[in-house]
C-alpha cells in the first residue's frame, strides 16, 4: 500500500478545525454573492487571493469579514454540513468543530435559531456523510469585550447538544489568557472541558497562563512550548496534548517556514501531539496532506502516522464505544 493510500484509509478524529475557516471556496462564494459589494469576493480566483495572508494579524480579520457572511441558522447549517461532506473524503469519523457562538449572535442570529442549527446539521452530519460531530465554543478573543464572559454565558445557558469543550481563539497579543479566567471557570462548572489557543504567536508564558489559569486539558498550536525545555517537561509529565495544525502555522507566519516548525521537537519531547487542518478551507488543505506532510517533511513513517491517528482519538471527547471502534479500526489498518 502506498503511503498515500494508507493515509487516506487511516480513520482519524480531528480536534482542532474552525467552522468558519473550514468553508471550501465554493460555500464562501455562495455565501459573498449573498452579500454583494461586500469585502469578500464573489469570484473563486479573487477568493483565493483575499486568502494569501501576509501576517496573523491579516489572517484574523479575513476571517472576521467571512464570519460576518454567516447571518442565518441556515447558513450555520450549510457550514457545517459542508465540512463533513470534505472531511468524510480523508476519512475524518470524528471531529470537534469550533464555532464562535458570539460572533454569530452578534451577525443576528437568535439563540435559539443557532442551537436548532447545531442540532440538524450534527444529525445529518452522521446520517449523509457518516461524520459524528461535537462542537467547543470558543471566545474569539476579545471581540466580545468582557474577558468571555458573554461566550462562556451562552455555553452554560443554551448548551447544545454534543458541547463538549470551550476555548479561546484570535489575536493572542492583545489578549493575555490569564484574563479570560472567570470565563473559563463558569464553563468548567457547566462541565466543559478547557480547550484553549496558546502560544501560536505569543511566547511560552501564555501556554503556563492556559495551562494554570485556565487549566487547559489541551493546548491549540502551542508551538512556542519549544523555547521552554520545563514547559516541554510539564506538557510532557502532565498529558497535556498540544494540537498541532502545520500548514496554518506556516500560512499565518505562525512560524517561518516548514524547516523551522517545532512538531518534531515536541513529539521528541514526549509532549502528547495530534494534527488538525486548523482552517483548511482558507489554507488549501486537508487532513491527508497535514499527514503527508509530516511523513515528507518530517520523515514520520506509518508507525508514526498511525500513533498520531490514535492520540487524536485518545485525546478527544468522543465517546468511549466510538474511541474503541477507531482505535480498533487503526490497528487492524
Amino acid at each position: 500500500m502506498h503511503i498515500s493510500d494508507f493515509v487516506r484509509a487511516l480513520p482519524k478524529a480531528e480536534l482542532h478545525v474552525h467552522l468558519v475557516g473550514a468553508a471550501s471556496a465554493d460555500t464562501v462564494l455562495a455565501l459573498a454573492r449573498n452579500h454583494p459589494g461586500g469585502p469578500v469576493p464573489t469570484d473563486e480566483e479573487a477568493l483565493r487571493e483575499f486568502y494569501e495572508f501576509t501576517d496573523f494579524k491579516h489572517f484574523i480579520t479575513a476571517y472576521g469579514l467571512v464570519s460576518d457572511l454567516v447571518t442565518t441558522g441556515e447558513d450555520v447549517r450549510t457550514l457545517i454540513v459542508g465540512y463533513a461532506r470534505d472531511a468524510a473524503r480523508t476519512n475524518i469519523r470524528y471531529a470537534e468543530l469550533t464555532i464562535s457562538a458570539t460572533s454569530h449572535l452578534r451577525a443576528g442570529i437568535p439563540p435559539e435559531e443557532l442551537v436548532e442549527a447545531l442540532a440538524a446539521a450534527r444529525e445529518e452530519a452522521l446520517a449523509v456523510h457518516g461524520v459524528t460531530l461535537q462542537w467547543i465554543f470558543d471566545v474569539p478573543g476579545i471581540w466580545d469585550h468582557d474577558w468571555g464572559m458573554t461566550s462562556a454565558r451562552f455555553a452554560a445557558d443554551h448548551r447544545p447538544e454534543g458541547l463538549v469543550g470551550f476555548g479561546l481563539g484570535g489575536f493572542e497579543s492583545d489578549a493575555p489568557r490569564a484574563k479570560f479566567r472567570e470565563a473559563f471557570a463558569m464553563a468548567r462548572d457547566a462541565g466543559l472541558h478547557m480547550v484553549p489557543h496558546a502560544g501560536e504567536t505569543t511566547p511560552p508564558s501564555e501556554i503556563w497562563a492556559a495551562v494554570r489559569d485556565l487549566r487547559a486539558e489541551r493546548i491549540g498550536h502551542g508551538v512556542s512550548a519549544v523555547r521552554d525545555p520545563e514547559l516541554l517537561r510539564h506538557l510532557a509529565d502532565e498529558g497535556v496534548v498540544v494540537e498541532v495544525c502545520p500548514t496554518s502555522n506556516i500560512r499565518t507566519g505562525a512560524v517561518s517556514s516548514l524547516d523551522e516548525h517545532p512538531l518534531p521537537r515536541l513529539v521528541e519531547a514526549g509532549v502528547p501531539v495530534t494534527i488538525s487542518t486548523d482552517d483548511p478551507g482558507m489554507f488549501h488543505t486537508d487532513l491527508d496532506r497535514e499527514y503527508l506532510l509530516c511523513h515528507e517533511r518530517f520523515g514520520f513513517g506509518r508507525d508514526d502516522l498511525a500513533g498520531l491517528a490514535r492520540a487524536a482519538v485518545r485525546a478527544s471527547y468522543a465517546p468511549a464505544e466510538l474511541k474503541d471502534q477507531l482505535l480498533k479500526e487503526i490497528d487492524a489498518l
